[in-house]
């Protein structure tokens, strides 16, 4: 059983019992959100009905606040003496993918 969500502007394909990483959500730790699936699928025998697929909700859990990698922005004009280095890290939410329901 799989899940196409949409969170921050990205989709992401889930299955239940994994640890997801997505952009920041407003939510305390141990939170559970509920997410509306673009497109779940369940087993054989649930069928594959794409109107049902789209009325999927997926249940996840926040199990922790964070910041991902620092990224490094450097930028350089040659022969000008121009030099900048700037680094950034995105803020994280770590949701655990609960259960996906098909309605």
């Amino acid at each position: 059983m799989y899940a196409i969500i949409e969170t921050g502007g990205r989709q992401l394909w889930v299955v239940p019992g994994e640890t997801v990483k997505v952009d920041a959500l407003e939510a305390e730790q141990g939170a559970k959100l509920t997410f509306d699936a673009l497109w779940a699928v369940g087993d054989a025998k649930e069928g594959q009905d794409p109107a049902t697929s789209r009325a999927a909700k997926v249940t996840a859990t926040v199990v922790k606040q964070g910041r991902g990698p620092k990224i490094i922005v450097f930028k350089k004009k040659t022969k000008k003496a121009y030099k900048k280095k700037k680094g950034h890290r995105q803020w994280l939410t770590e949701i655990k993918i609960e259960n996906i329901s098909l309605n």
